[in-house]
């Protein structure tokens, strides 16, 4: 293997994971055959069929692989054959272990509409065809891990529970850095989100981004909203946003809202990025949204397109490979408005394929456009 090869190690995980995965790695055959890319892959277990093999939801060995890596590629995990296991060894603390081990601070969360399913979505097609935004999320602090922390018995017998929304400077800046980065790849349009009007913290988030357009990317048009607006907005006129940055807490919800102005949790994709190295290299964890399905896992039944857009994230952020990422989005694009569907987004009118077809269309419009 060439010493400029690319080492991704894949974790398919649990449910519809295997299925989906399998689709990329063909894919990713492709890109290497008629691309000449020079991918290195390594299979790894996370979630609930690590803890089947090795009692744990991630191993020691798994975890080291991943930080090695160029880039991680996951499927899904969990599933209800786990529910009943003690909290530290649920599937779900695998996913959470890669994130904070890798120091993935970033969540990239795009809210893509496909012209040929602007009408599966909730909202009047015309609001929402075209819709292309992306929502970075804070993924490491604010409420979700800021101390004191717990439930408390008062003297008088209340119970109470606490949370602590906390930031700091360093941390605001650095994925409001990577929100601006992006914005100079896109429309050089950011809108950043809080609650300034009622949260110190907020206050603090607003300064920080501000101060940072002001110094390092005054070529990017910023703005600022609070959460609750932000949320309106999104179902009333979504278009207007390109680039959202936020904290933990409005990301987790925002990005939820934002995903189903599509349709689909099928159809999206997400990254988790960490700092750039000297070099400019971030880990980085590619994963579709849409959980491990186990209803429908084994039946061929899974619609690949989101773990095969997580391979276009990374071929895109991690490799700088936007002709390939290009050209993957527009294959998947291009397949979906010839009327290809999985269950999850099929319509009158359209051919019902299994998952494996559905990479066969793909591979079939790939060959046709990269010829």
């Amino acid at each position: 293997m060439s010493s400029n090869s690319k080492k991704i190690l894949i974790l398919a995980g649990d449910g519809i994971g295997p299925e989906v995965m399998g689709e990329v790695k063909r894919t990713l055959g492709w890109f290497e055959k008629r691309r000449g890319t020079g991918f290195e892959t390594e299979d790894g277990l996370v979630g609930g069929c690590s803890y089947d093999k090795y009692k744990t939801p991630l191993t020691d060995e798994t975890m080291q692989k991943a930080i090695d890596a160029d880039a991680v590629l996951l499927g899904a995990v969990g599933g209800p054959k786990w529910d009943n296991l003690p909290f530290a060894d649920k599937p779900e603390r695998g996913l959470l272990r890669l994130r904070k081990d890798m120091a993935l601070f970033a969540n990239l969360r795009p809210a893509l509409v496909f012209d040929a399913l602007a009408e599966a979505s909730s909202l009047k097609t015309e609001l929402v065809k075209g819709l292309d935004i992306m929502i970075v999320r804070e993924l490491t602090g604010g409420v979700y891990f800021g101390q004191p922390r717990g439930i408390e018995t008062l003297p008088n017998g209340e119970r109470r529970g606490v949370n602590t929304q906390v930031y700091t400077t360093s941390e605001i800046q650095r994925v409001a850095r990577v929100a601006f980065e992006l914005a100079r790849k896109r429309s050089n349009k950011l809108c950043s989100v809080e609650k300034a009007n009622v949260m110190e913290s907020g206050v603090l988030w607003r300064e920080e981004v501000q101060k940072l357009g002001d110094t390092e990317y005054k070529d990017v048009q910023l703005s600022h909203m609070y959460a609750d607006n932000c949320a309106m907005q999104l179902v009333r006129q979504p278009k207007q946003f390109d680039v959202i940055v936020t904290d933990n807490l409005f990301g987790d919800i925002l990005s939820d809202c934002a995903a189903m102005l599509t349709g689909s949790l099928g159809m999206l994709p997400s990254a988790s990025l960490g700092a750039a190295d000297a070099g400019g290299k971030r880990k980085a964890l590619y994963e579709p949204v849409h959980g491990s399905a186990p209803d429908i896992a084994g039946q061929g039944k899974a619609n690949p397109l989101a773990c095969l857009l997580s391979l276009s994230m990374m071929l895109r952020y991690s490799f700088n490979q936007d002709a390939d990422a290009d050209l993957l989005d527009k294959a998947a694009s291009n397949v979906v408005a010839k009327g290809f569907r999985t269950g999850d987004i099929m319509a009158p009118g359209c051919t019902l394929v299994s998952t494996t077809q559905m990479g066969d269309e793909i591979l079939k419009e790939l060959d046709r456009l990269g010829a």
